[in-house]
């Protein structure tokens, strides 16, 4: 079973990227879990997306072919958005314009909502809403808030809030064996005669 964690932010400084490391690490203690691999837009920017990717243009298919590689070869994926003024970044809005070839098609995928403060429910009500369409992305019905994220899942235990810790710590147990789950259960989906692009490229 193989995991892509994408981490949204583009802030080098990000809380994202602890996220992202937070759960690249609990993947591999998994047992149900063989792979991970991370897409950190803060260290691997893509440029806005424009309609040369379609007509095949040289550069584009080498800036995106491993990364297409890479998650053409998943099972599942875990998105990590961080709020920027409520909103998803548009550096990870960009990312999902750029797989119509199946890449993400039909895989199950947990959404992680980062927060400095109490918020982090509107970037999950965005990518819900307007992210999946023609790339058949299927975000699981749970999802995760990482609200005042500052104060959980530093290295130092001293640095956390005991409380917070132990409830977020619970939770991502929970929604990673769910995503787990669901993985092993999309293969015999995507195997099946009714996922194919070939027939409608997009979605409605």
């Amino acid at each position: 079973m193989k995991i892509s964690i994408v981490s949204g932010s583009h802030r080098s400084s990000g809380q994202s990227g602890k996220i992202a490391g937070v759960i690249a690490q609990s993947l591999s203690e998994s047992t149900s879990c063989d792979e991970s691999y991370l897409l950190d837009l803060a260290d691997n920017p893509l440029p806005l997306w424009d309609d040369s990717i379609w007509s095949g243009d040289v550069s584009w298919q080498q800036r995106l072919a491993p990364i297409s590689e890479q998650l053409s070869s998943s099972d599942a994926l875990v998105i990590i958005v961080p709020e920027w003024h409520g909103m998803v970044p548009s550096g990870l809005k960009n990312f999902f314009l750029m797989w119509g070839k199946g890449e993400l098609a039909h895989k199950p995928a947990l959404l992680v909502s980062v927060s400095s403060g109490d918020g982090g429910a509107y970037p999950i009500a965005e990518l819900r809403m307007s992210s999946y369409k023609n790339n058949r992305i299927c975000y699981l019905p749970e999802h995760l808030i990482i609200r005042k994220v500052e104060s959980v899942f530093n290295s130092s235990a001293d640095d956390n809030d005991a409380k917070a810790q132990a409830y977020l710590e619970g939770r991502l147990d929970y929604c990673l064996k769910q995503l787990l789950t669901y993985a092993q259960a999309f293969k015999h989906i995507r195997e099946s005669d009714t996922t194919s692009l070939s027939t409608y490229r997009n979605g409605m």
